[in-house]
């Protein structure tokens, strides 16, 4: 689902993962339709990135 709304409204993965900055930055750039290529592209490499420092956190706290 998060998949989804990276590619749709970028902006708002931002804010779903904790990065409100980057969120407000992404809306910006998304306002534009030129920009909305590149928003959707950093959303979805930013959910990607976020996805897995999760897993490495998880696999640390159960060693």
């Amino acid at each position: 689902m998060r998949l989804v709304i990276a590619i749709f409204l970028p902006f708002l993965s931002f804010f779903f993962i904790g990065k409100s900055l980057q969120g407000i930055i992404c809306l910006i750039l998304q306002l534009t339709l030129i920009g909305w290529i590149p928003a959707a592209i950093w959303a979805v490499y930013a959910l990607s990135q976020y996805n897995t420092d999760k897993k490495i956190s998880e696999a640390q706290n159960q060693s």
